[in-house]
C-alpha cells in the first residue's frame, strides 16, 4: 500500500498531516509513503527529514498518481470547497479532517466520485481511540494560543509584579467552557499569573477547573443532563441561553480577558456574550472566540477576523492552531498513525465495519454515503446511496 502526503492548499493551514517520525512506524507496518514535495516545510519539517526516515518525495502529481491512500489536515469538506477533487481517482482512501456535519455536501460529492473518505472529527470519544483524538490535540493547541493572542493584544501584563515603580495587579481572565482548549488556556493563563475564572454549563468539570487553579463560577440554573454520552456538552434551549446570559454578564464585566469555547459540532456556535456585556467591559479588554468558525459565542464576533468594538478587541481568527504548526502538525501525526496502524494488516488497509472506530468515522464508500449523522442531514433513506 503506498500512502500519500500532500501539502495543505488551504490559506493560512501551516500544519502537515503526516510528520518525519511518523514515517518509519508505517514503513515499518509495510506501506510505502510519498510526500509531496515541501509538504512539510511551514511546519517546520523537511523533505530529507522525512527521506532520513524512508519516505520518497514527489512533486504533488505524482503524490496523487501513485497513492492508494491520501493524508491531509484539510480533506475537501473541511476546504470548504471541493477543488481537490479533480485530482482524485475513483478507489482512493482519504483521510483527513472532512467537516462532515458542517458540510455534509461534500460527503455526497466524494461518494459520488468513487472515493472511500474518512472524517477524523468523528473518532468516537472511547478509551480505545483516545491516542486517534485530533479534536482533542487541536483543542490542546488552540486554547494555549488563545491565551497568547490576548496576552498580545491586552494593553496590560498578566502577572502580578511588585517593582520600585509600585505593585502592579494581575489581569484577570474568564474562561467559558471548560473542555480540552478550555483546561488548556486556564492552565496556560495561570501560568502567566492572571487571576483565572472558569465556567462550564457541566458542573462535573468544577474539579477539573479546580486541579488546575481557577475558580470555578457557578450560576442558578438546571443542568442535569447538559452533557451528552460522549462527554461533549449538550445544545440548551432558548430560555437556557437566555437566563446564563443574565448572569454572566457580571462575570464577564469584571474580566479584562474572555476567552468563549463552546462549540457544537455542525451547529451554530451559542450566543453566550451579548453586545451589552461587551459594552460592559473595561476599554482594552479582549474576547477569544474560538468558536468563531460556527458563527461565535460572542455577539460581535466576526469569523476570520479581528475586530474592536465598544474598545473591546474581538478575536475571531480561525487559524490560531497553525500559529504553532511545529506541535499541532506532531500531535494530529501521532494520531493519524495511530488510527492508520489499526487498520492496517500485512501493509494493507482493511475495514472492518464492526471496529467501532471504523464504522464512526467512515463517511463514504463504494459510491454510498456510509455515515448515519451525514446520511441524516442530506435526506438519505436507509437504503439509498450517495446521490
Amino acid at each position: 500500500m503506498i500512502i500519500g502526503v500532500l501539502g495543505e492548499t488551504h490559506p493560512g493551514e501551516n500544519r502537515v498531516a503526516l510528520v518525519p517520525a511518523s514515517v518509519a512506524p508505517l514503513v515499518k507496518a509495510g506501506c510505502e509513503i510519498v510526500v509531496e514535495r515541501g509538504a512539510g516545510a511551514r511546519a517546520g519539517f523537511l523533505d530529507p527529514a522525512y527521506e532520513a526516515k524512508g519516505a520518497r518525495i514527489a512533486e504533488r502529481s505524482e503524490v496523487l498518481s501513485v497513492a492508494g491512500v491520501l493524508l491531509q489536515v484539510r480533506g475537501p469538506g473541511a476546504l470548504g470547497d471541493e477543488a481537490d477533487l479533480s485530482g482524485f481517482r475513483s478507489g482512493q482512501v482519504l483521510v483527513g479532517t472532512q467537516d462532515p456535519l458542517g458540510n455534509p455536501q461534500a460527503t455526497a460529492r466524494m461518494a459520488e466520485a468513487g472515493l472511500t473518505a474518512f472524517s477524523l472529527e468523528l473518532v468516537p470519544r472511547i478509551t480505545r481511540a483516545q491516542s486517534m483524538d485530533i479534536l482533542s490535540s487541536m483543542a490542546t493547541v488552540a486554547g494555549y494560543q488563545a491565551v497568547l493572542e490576548a496576552a498580545r493584544r491586552l494593553p496590560r501584563l498578566f502577572p502580578m509584579l511588585m517593582t520600585a515603580a509600585g505593585t502592579l495587579a494581575p489581569a484577570k481572565v474568564f474562561v467559558v467552557g471548560v473542555g480540552v482548549a478550555g483546561l488548556q488556556a486556564i492552565a496556560t493563563a495561570k501560568r502567566l499569573g492572571a487571576v483565572v475564572e472558569a465556567y462550564d454549563v457541566r458542573p462535573a468539570v468544577k474539579e477539573q477547573v479546580i486541579s488546575v487553579g481557577a475558580k470555578f463560577v457557578e450560576f442558578d440554573l438546571e443542568t442535569e443532563g447538559a452533557e451528552d454520552k460522549g462527554g461533549y456538552a449538550k445544545e440548551q434551549s432558548d430560555e437556557f441561553i437566555r437566563r446564563q446570559q443574565e448572569q454572566m454578564a457580571a462575570v464577564v464585566a469584571r474580566n479584562d480577558v474572555v476567552i468563549t469555547t463552546a462549540a457544537i459540532p455542525g451547529r451554530k456556535s451559542p450566543v453566550l456574550v451579548t453586545e451589552a456585556m461587551v459594552q460592559g467591559m473595561a476599554p482594552g479588554s479582549v474576547i477569544v472566540d474560538l468558536a468563531a468558525e460556527r458563527g461565535g459565542n460572542c455577539e460581535l464576533t466576526v469569523s476570520g477576523e479581528t475586530v474592536v468594538r465598544h474598545g473591546v478587541t474581538i478575536v475571531g481568527e480561525l487559524d490560531l492552531v497553525s500559529h504553532k504548526p511545529y506541535h499541532a502538525s506532531q500531535m494530529y501525526s501521532k494520531n493519524v498513525e495511530t488510527y492508520l496502524k489499526s487498520m492496517i494488516t500485512d501493509g494493507e488497509l482493511v475495514l472492518d465495519l464492526e471496529d467501532e472506530v471504523v464504522a464512526e468515522t467512515l463517511l463514504c464508500r463504494d459510491g454510498a454515503v456510509h455515515c448515519a449523522r451525514v446520511r441524516g442531514l442530506l435526506g438519505l433513506d436507509a437504503g439509498q446511496g450517495g446521490e
